[in-house]
């Protein structure tokens, strides 16, 4: 770089040779200055766009991936760390209020977070909703955690508003190595970072990548695995089941109906519990054609129980938002029970209370059509959800299932604490019956009887039953009078 008189600073290229005498000897040099400060200008602004992101002005993944190689190289003894900011949803954001309108938020937390940045703190945004500091030379552990409650509080101001949260992943880069695969590095952190996100969820939270998170994820995808075969087979397959735990009407003693409940199991996996397989059911979509076949079972089932003459019996199955919002839902459920010639006063269906929080009007107006078809509604972990008064009170349900957490309240020494009553009481208030979930001792069931519980489930009464034996208990139990021998102590 070069002055000019006027103090003006120019790139040029300098270019010279020698003048020679005729013994060879050098008597002078002649050479030319080029101004190449144009020429400069244009690869400047190419690297910029080469390595910087255009919307935000952040480094780019290029430009991460490239440093990341040449600093596992040069800097071996220095410690190294990822950490992922997943911010999938404010795809949520761009639905509801349009693509500029989350543009410019994305905007606004590249701003905010590039306060944060430090010489030995480096800011990415490597994909659309997503951002990666690249740390070096930090002390411990502690300090990425501390780092990382700092950018929740940051991030949690920033969303209060929108009431949606993300995902924050942590990767410790390993020491002394020489190479190190950047794609790999780059998926770990992804998937730390993926791991706490909730399309409902309204809070941040961290997670380390480590090989227990690794195993998860590889176990998450053989059953994701699973889950395809069974969805793509035409055919109903025995590796997802259903058992059936029995409801109990608690004034009259005899069986009110089963609650259907879905199993997976399989060679490789084994038995899957519910609370595994059903969120990446959801999470995947994959609810939809598997949510079709748990119905044709359970409508099946109901079948089997009039042909042994229990034609009162009903049958609840668990729906999840995916279906509920799905457009031909009712239509399909109700073209299935005519084919199958189901009555539709035996098909319950239970709601998890939390769905109300995402679409209150247009669930609420679905199970309302249900209902005037005659189907029963449930609201599914009662009082644990969306528990707004005013919200509840308009809810077109049949019945209130009280979350197994308050039934556990009873087990304590002074059940004057316990606000389990109260949720019936509320319950019944609202025009609701109301069902009591995960009863397994009698303590609990004196308490419910008490305070006028209409039905309970539980151990207490029995552990879900396959088909057979759901058929042998209420052989023993019949339902035209005897009452169960638990109901009567």
């Amino acid at each position: 770089m070069s002055i000019t008189a006027t103090g003006e600073k120019k790139w040029v290229l300098e270019m010279g040779q020698g003048v020679y005498n005729d013994d060879g000897e050098v008597e002078a040099l002649e050479g030319i200055v080029l101004d190449i400060s144009d020429r400069k200008a244009i690869e400047d602004t190419l690297k910029y766009n080469n390595e910087h992101d255009r919307w935000t002005g952040l480094y780019n993944r290029d430009y991460l991936v490239s440093l990341l190689e040449k600093d596992i190289k040069l800097k071996k003894r220095s410690k190294k760390a990822l950490i992922g900011i997943n911010l999938s949803t404010v795809q949520l954001l761009t639905v509801n209020y349009g693509f500029q309108y989350s543009q410019n938020l994305i905007k606004k937390v590249a701003d905010t977070l590039s306060q944060h940045c430090t010489d030995n703190r480096l800011l990415f945004r490597p994909r659309e909703h997503r951002f990666i500091f690249y740390l070096f030379d930090y002390k411990d552990k502690n300090e990425l955690i501390d780092f990382s409650n700092s950018l929740i509080k940051t991030l949690g101001s920033l969303f209060i508003t929108e009431r949606i949260g993300g995902g924050i992943g942590i990767l410790e880069i390993e020491q002394n190595q020489n190479e190190v695969d950047i794609d790999l590095l780059l998926r770990r952190l992804l998937i730390a970072s993926e791991r706490y996100v909730s399309l409902f969820g309204k809070d941040f939270k961290i997670c380390f990548y480590d090989k227990e998170l690794e195993a998860l994820v590889n176990r998450e995808r053989d059953i994701v695995e699973a889950l395809n075969v069974i969805a793509a087979n035409d055919h109903i397959t025995d590796d997802l089941f259903l058992q059936y735990q029995p409801i109990v009407n608690l004034k009259t003693g005899s069986v009110f109906g089963f609650e259907a409940l879905a199993r997976l199991r399989t060679e490789k996996l084994g038995l899957v519990p519910p609370l595994e397989f059903i969120p990446i059911a959801e999470k995947t979509k994959l609810i939809l054609p598997l949510g079709e076949k748990v119905i044709v079972k359970a409508l099946r089932f109901l079948n089997k129980l009039k042909e042994h003459g229990y034609d009162e019996i009903k049958i609840s199955i668990n729906i999840s938002i995916t279906q509920l919002l799905k457009p031909d839902f009712i239509s399909k459920l109700f073209e299935l029970m005519s084919e199958m010639q189901i009555n539709p006063k035996n098909v319950g269906l239970e709601i998890t209370e939390t769905v109300f929080a995402t679409d209150y009007d247009n669930i609420n107006n679905v199970i309302e059509k249900l209902r005037e078809a005659g189907l029963y509604i449930a609201i599914d972990d009662f009082g644990t959800g969306y528990s707004s008064l005013s919200r509840e009170t308009g809810l077109k349900a049949d019945c209130m299932k009280i979350d197994k957490y308050f039934i556990d309240m009873l087990l304590s020494a002074n059940l004057n604490k316990a606000i389990t009553s109260d949720i019936i009481s509320m319950a019944h208030k609202l025009g609701h019956s109301t069902i009591a979930e995960g009863v397994e001792h009698d303590i609990q069931l004196q308490y419910l009887k008490e305070y006028g519980c209409d039905k309970i489930q539980g151990y207490l009464i029995s552990r879900p039953l396959d088909e057979e034996d759901a058929i042998v208990f209420l052989k023993k139990h019949d339902i035209q009078g005897e009452q169960l021998s638990i109901m009567s102590s």
